[in-house]
């Protein structure tokens, strides 16, 4: 019997439809070259060390070599995985990307002395030498970052010790990634065919959407009821990582563990607020949303494991690629034309790796460095779902290539707080651009439950996440401990509060505070939800053409940064100390919720 719809080789997938890494390094052998000279360069940078005190020249000089070797550094380590992942089976790549990480390591080492030796020296000692030195002033805000730090900073026996205590530090997630990802197994489970699957985290996303309810319960079953049998374990390594996180905040002389994490971005705890102020204020429209699914749903008791479930069927016809970029660029028509020409020219400038291939990396990313032009890689299959892939991914790959075009290599990359918010802002105009078009209702109410996930999985569980953190954090440092009890009544009172009185709340749930990777890395998740509520904000001012939007929401995507995320933000019209964009968000939400009934 001939097989069909056979994943291609990667030979066998025209030029056209792959990316163009050949920009970077023709071949191997420049690759290699390459290597080979940065790695001598990175011997070299060592001799700065214990010299930046000698005046403005060096201090220019160490900062002149150290982004020439970076440059590279990244194309090296940028090209290396990237070509690896276009087939996992070829060892070659495999073996550049090895060595492009024990190279990252080496300069990290060398590299090392910066930071410290730049806080030892006297107070003015950077305002004089930005004064004596003209081509120091491009660096003067990253300067003043680096020396905001300064007051948290301790004697030096006293950092010696904790650089000592860093180890014991990563215990805990260590445990934890140890535990879930290499000890932990889940049990098999039947799927929707009868086939029996071995159950993973990976399996759980695709069972949580089956149209079978016994499949859901199953799974749910096999991952929340593994995790509740390792509560005790995981609740003292969840408990020793807010010890940590509580210590080092008393030690550097923070207010808080909060006001630590929210430091180095020069963040208000005022944000934070609203994030989780905005959640538990509007709850009754994710109260709503879950009477809905339920209605829907046909369910007398309405569970977890059914929250996830299709609302209605995902539309089945097929969009070719140039098709899907067609439609693109007219949802993204309101950015203007400089935005849909440098996406057009992204585009056929070969960015984007389209298409699977045998043993090509899963998923999607956007990637790049700041001497190359944006690469995105895809799994390209021709469905909705993925033309929303595709604007999500060019989104980040726009943001990196005018930031990249626009700012010097030190204000290049964009914070952490800011990556989500162009890919964002092009699905919900994606979204809305697809709603006004839509053939049939139908299509119109799956595009509707797409919307639906996004705010309930971006916004309202990441704010339930930094509220538990909030919460654990500051009963931790009020002397309170964290039993494996005290956690799990507080994620029962959690969800209680933010899905409302249709779910019901099995015990397996109150333990899923247990599985999240992300509580390792305290007072993250919040990110999620400013990401979401600024994309949503630029979004909905630009469609309803503001004045200048467009215009200021480029002036966004070119800043990289320049300057603290609240303030770029701020400057293109969004403000994320203020409750005004959060409230904008819910808005378009509860419009949305209404749209379903129409």
């Amino acid at each position: 019997m001939t097989k069909t719809n056979e994943v291609p080789e990667r030979k066998d997938i025209p030029e056209n439809f792959r990316w163009n890494l050949e920009a970077i390094y023709p071949t191997f052998d420049d690759w290699q070259k390459a290597f080979y000279d940065v790695s001598a360069k990175i011997d070299r940078l060592r001799s700065y060390e214990g010299r930046l005190g000698e005046g403005s020249s060096t201090l220019l000089a160490f900062i002149k070599d150290d982004e020439a070797l970076t440059l590279e550094l990244e194309k090296l380590y940028v090209f290396a995985n990237m070509k690896s992942h276009e087939d996992l089976r070829e060892s070659k790549p495999m073996e550049l990307a090895g060595l492009a990480e024990s190279l990252m390591v080496k300069y990290a080492a060398a590299a090392a002395f910066f930071e410290p030796e730049i806080l030892a020296l006297p107070h003015d000692y950077i305002n004089d030498c930005i004064k004596n030195e003209h081509e120091l002033t491009r660096y003067e805000f990253f300067f003043r970052k680096l020396l905001r730090e300064r007051e948290h900073i301790l004697p030096h026996e006293q950092e010696v010790l904790l650089a000592k205590a860093g180890e014991m530090r990563s215990v805990p997630e260590n445990a934890f990634t140890l535990l879930t990802d290499a000890d932990m197994k889940f049990p098999d489970i039947t799927d929707e065919d009868g086939n029996v699957s071995e159950l993973t985290e990976e399996r759980w996303y695709r069972f949580s959407r089956s149209r079978d309810r016994r499949v859901r319960h199953d799974a749910f079953m096999g991952i929340y009821g593994t995790y509740a049998k390792f509560r005790n374990s995981i609740a003292a390594m969840y408990a020793g990582s807010v010890k940590g996180d509580v210590f080092y905040s008393q030690a550097r002389k923070y207010s808080s563990s909060l006001d630590m994490a929210l430091f180095s971005e020069n963040v208000p705890e005022d944000v934070y607020d609203h994030v989780v102020g905005t959640a538990r204020e509007f709850s009754p429209l994710m109260h709503r949303l879950v009477a809905l699914r339920k209605k829907v749903s046909g369910l007398d008791d309405f569970r977890f494991y059914d929250i996830s479930a299709p609302m209605t069927q995902e539309p089945e016809t097929r969009i070719d690629f140039p098709d899907a970029v067609e439609l693109a660029v007219k949802a993204l028509a309101p950015l203007g034309d400089e935005y849909l020409a440098d996406f057009k020219d992204g585009i056929a400038s070969r960015w984007i790796d389209i298409y699977e291939n045998k043993g090509k990396r899963k998923g999607a990313y956007s990637w790049g460095a700041y001497g190359t032009h944006p690469y995105v890689l895809l799994n390209y299959d021709g469905t909705l779902h993925d033309v929303f892939t595709l604007v999500h991914e060019m989104g980040h790959s726009m943001h990196s290539y005018y930031s990249r075009r626009t700012q010097p290599q030190v204000y290049a990359d964009y914070t952490i707080l800011l990556a989500e918010v162009a890919s964002t802002t092009n699905e919900a105009l994606l979204l809305e651009y697809l709603l006004k078009n839509s053939p049939s209702p139908e299509n119109r109410k799956w595009l509707l439950s797409y919307y639906y996930d996004m705010v309930r999985t971006t916004f309202f569980r990441q704010a339930m996440f930094a509220d538990f953190e909030r919460e654990t954090h500051s009963y931790a440092e009020s002397g309170g401990v964290l039993t494996p009890d005290y956690l799990s009544e507080l994620w029962q009172k959690l969800n209680a509060e933010y899905y409302g009185p249709d779910l019901v709340i099995d015990p397996e749930l109150c333990a899923e505070w247990a599985r999240i990777p992300h509580f390792y890395t305290a007072f993250y998740v919040y990110k999620y939800v400013t990401g979401f509520t600024a994309a949503n904000a630029f979004a909905s001012s630009i469609l309803a053409h503001e004045d200048k939007a467009a215009e200021r929401y480029l002036r966004f995507l070119k800043s990289g940064g320049s300057d603290y995320s609240l303030n770029i933000l701020r400057r293109a019209g969004v403000d994320l100390t203020s409750s005004e964009p959060f409230g904008r968000t819910m808005k378009f939400f509860e419009e949305r919720l209404d749209a379903w009934e129409m």
